[in-house]
C-alpha cells in the first residue's frame, strides 16, 4: 500500500465517520464539529488525490474542504 493510499483511507474514514454520525442522528449537519469534520476530511482526501495526479477528485475535494471550511467560519461570526 502506498501512502497515498493510506492518506487517502484516513480521509474517507473521517468523511464517512461524520456521514454516518449524521445518518444515525447523532450529529447534526448544523453543528461545528459535523463541519470540521467535513472540512478535514476532505482536505486529506484532496491531498491524496493530488498526490497521485487525479484533479477530478482534486477539485471535489477541494471544493468540499472550502464549504466544510466556510460552515465552519460562518458559525464563528
Amino acid at each position: 500500500m502506498k501512502i497515498s493510499d493510506i492518506i487517502a483511507s484516513v480521509g474517507v474514514i473521517i468523511l464517512l465517520i461524520a456521514f454516518l454520525l449524521n445518518l444515525y442522528k447523532k450529529l447534526p449537519v448544523t453543528s461545528s464539529l459535523y463541519g470540521l469534520l467535513n472540512f478535514v476530511g476532505a482536505a486529506i482526501c484532496c491531498f491524496a488525490a493530488w498526490l497521485v495526479s487525479f484533479y477530478p477528485f482534486v477539485i471535489l475535494e477541494g471544493a468540499w474542504a472550502v464549504f466544510g471550511l466556510l460552515s465552519l467560519l460562518k458559525k464563528k461570526v
